[in-house]
């Protein structure tokens, strides 16, 4: 098998230097994450507010907190609409607590998402890996994670747009990492909040893959985002890259499809189990540092589904 990339070959949070504000956005745009896990931001309109994701619901008070304070910073009070990139609880999971807040916000996301969260099961496993970061981020805490408010209240599809008065959001369908992943281009800025169907930059490997339901699906939404030609690319789980590395960035994810392509299909021709396949997979991608963007369990259940989504590109 491969060996396992060295850390200091690898891109980190701070692999840009310190010259490079990963949340310095153009427009009025500003981080209002709270915790370890999915990033959240808040965009303020001429005339209306949104936040793109949630993050997760272990910290959802607190970033609630961000929410009042950046929008009294701003003479607002109200946060208009929430936009999905997809149905994870990483990122939608403080959504609850955000509704409470705000009950007239109005959420934005995928046809799927919008399905997939009226499933109990779905809610379960929400609810379940909620209380595992919960766990990790927060021990000795036993407040129970709310799934109560979880939901789509308006379906977008490809290049549906939201206005902000003199802004718009446009909706991207970027399916590969879900069913229900979508982009989201913020117009005039030219900005591109990508989803992870079109990578990330990780500790542990150059650029992430996480497509967990079709990497063919990915690939086209690879394509798609290229095509756009954002003047800024806002990653998931990172956020801002500077803006001479776009171009970088592309063809970087493109060798990362190309190798663990490569990869699991030599899994594959020697035979191995999708269990002993998911042992090296992690022996090769795990790193215990990634801990602080999500708990290993998460890890292993999206590595099973990345392995089945590149075993039907073999």
């Amino acid at each position: 098998m491969n060996d396992k990339p060295k850390i200091n070959d690898v891109i980190l949070f701070d692999v840009f230097g310190e010259s490079h504000d990963r949340f310095a956005f153009p427009a009025n745009i500003h981080r209002v994450t709270s915790g370890n896990g999915g990033e959240t931001f808040l965009i303020i309109g001429s005339e209306k507010t949104a936040l793109y994701d949630c993050g997760m619901a272990y910290c959802g008070k607190a970033t609630v907190a961000n929410i009042k304070q950046k929008l009294a910073e701003q003479n607002r009070k109200q946060l208009d609409f929430v936009f999905l990139s997809h149905s994870h609880y990483d990122h939608i999971g403080a959504l609850p607590y955000i509704r409470q807040a705000f009950p007239e916000t109005c959420v934005y996301g995928g046809e799927k998402a919008q399905s997939v969260l009226q499933r109990p099961n779905a809610r379960k496993l929400i609810q379940e890996l909620g209380t595992s970061a919960r766990d990790l981020f927060l021990p000795g805490s036993r407040e129970e994670i709310s799934v109560d408010g979880l939901g789509v209240d308006i379906v977008l599809h490809d290049g549906d747009a939201v206005s902000l008065g003199k802004e718009k959001i446009i909706a991207l369908e970027t399916k590969g990492h879900t069913d229900c992943s979508m982009s989201y281009a913020f117009e005039p800025a030219r900005l591109l909040f990508a989803s992870e169907s079109t990578g990330m930059l990780e500790i542990g490997e150059t650029v992430h893959t996480p497509f967990l339901k079709s990497y063919h699906d990915a690939v086209s939404s690879m394509e798609k985002c290229m095509a756009y030609q954002a003047d800024y690319l806002c990653l998931p789980h990172f956020g801002l890259l500077p803006q001479d590395f776009n171009g970088q960035y592309w063809k970087l994810l493109a060798d990362a499809c190309a190798e663990k392509l490569a990869f699991i299909r030599d899994m594959h021709g020697k035979g191995l189990s999708e269990e002993e396949m998911l042992a090296h997979y992690v022996d090769k991608y795990w790193d215990v540092r990634m801990e602080e963007i999500q708990p290993k369990d998460a890890f292993l259940i999206n590595s099973k589904a990345i392995i089945k989504a590149f075993l039907k590109a073999v």
